[in-house]
């Protein structure tokens, strides 16, 4: 694939074309001090706060504004699957000022369930960099009857009507988790979205809800704690922060893999060095103390690609849910 930044509609490739005939002293005086010291740098999450995705996003926005010496701002924008948010951010003037928050489920699933959302997460959104990649948890409440994957399976399959499972809100991780896995192990389980994962794990923690998956965040301590059970990891290997919790993989079912990862988009016809500077601060941020601790404390991957490389992981993520999303039946609300 080109390095070249992978922004594809004609408002961006003209920009494009236009930085290429004038002198580089004149592009770059098109942002001579990006971003402005004063100006607030707004970066958008489509979810509520307090699950991962906002926990990823004020991580990397605080380092962000250490970086820059002025506010990059965490503002969450949720509901409607995360479509409100990519439309007001796809609109929004491409100067670098604001940025959202990519996703799984915003950038590999809703293209397939969205018939006509008001934008194409193709063409309307340059690919800055990849934060990270969270493992996804399977966990019960410990008054389901099942101690490892396997018994949870056979026990759904001899009570097809009895386990239901939560999720942040159609087309989340964790709905887009559960399902991958019920297609892959025969799991019967009936799907209860919620608005947000803090509301799906209170109800899931006072045992109204079965079956859940999230990320390591808001999920490990519970486990630990016990007052859920961790049934598996969706990640190749067993993670160091939880030893004892077995991969789906190794429970019989190789292959799997089921993780959730989060990144950042701007505009399309944001100035490829206002892109390249967001971009090598991110790496920055990723790399400062605070953020490496906290993520190894989570298990989690810190990402850092170039514009590029993110674009070809969006697609290749894309290629992978297109199939799952079918089969699974996986429609907008």
């Amino acid at each position: 694939m080109s390095h070249s930044l992978p922004s594809l509609n004609r408002r961006s490739l003209l920009g494009a074309g236009l930085a290429c005939a004038l002198p580089a002293t004149i592009v770059h005086a098109q942002n001579p001090n990006w971003p402005s010291k004063g100006r607030t740098v707004k970066f958008i999450v489509p979810f509520v706060p307090g699950g991962t995705s906002d926990i990823v996003g004020r991580t990397v926005a605080h380092e962000l504004t250490r970086i820059f010496g002025t506010t990059v701002m965490v503002e969450n924008k949720a509901g409607g699957g995360g479509v409100p948010a990519m439309l007001d951010v796809a609109r929004s003037p491409a100067d670098g000022y604001t940025l959202i928050q990519a996703h799984v489920g915003s950038m590999a699933v809703n293209p397939f369930i969205y018939s006509n959302p008001g934008y194409d997460v193709n063409k309307d959104f340059v690919p800055v960099t990849l934060f990270v990649k969270v493992p996804s948890l399977f966990v019960t409440h410990p008054s389901v009857p099942a101690k490892s994957l396997k018994e949870l399976i056979e026990y759904s399959k001899q009570n097809p009507t009895m386990l239901n499972y939560a999720s942040a809100g159609n087309a989340s991780a964790g709905h887009l988790a559960i399902e991958y896995l019920k297609l892959t192990t025969g799991l019967k389980a009936t799907h209860i979205p919620y608005r947000g994962t803090g509301p799906a794990l209170n109800d899931l923690l006072a045992g109204r809800i079965h079956l859940f998956s999230a990320g390591t965040p808001a999920l490990a301590k519970h486990i630990k704690k016990g007052s859920l059970r961790g049934i598996a990891t969706g990640t190749k290997q067993r993670l160091p922060s939880l030893p004892d919790m077995p991969t789906v993989a190794e429970s019989g079912y190789p292959g799997f893999e089921s993780v959730q990862w989060y990144g950042m988009l701007a505009p399309a016809g944001t100035p490829p060095e206002v892109v390249q500077r967001l971009q090598e601060a991110c790496v920055t941020a990723l790399k400062s103390p605070d953020v490496v601790a906290r993520f190894k404390e989570e298990d989690a991957v810190a990402g850092g690609e170039t514009p590029a490389q993110f674009a070809a992981f969006i697609q290749a993520e894309q290629n992978r849910w297109k199939d799952i999303v079918a089969k699974a039946g996986i429609r907008a609300d």
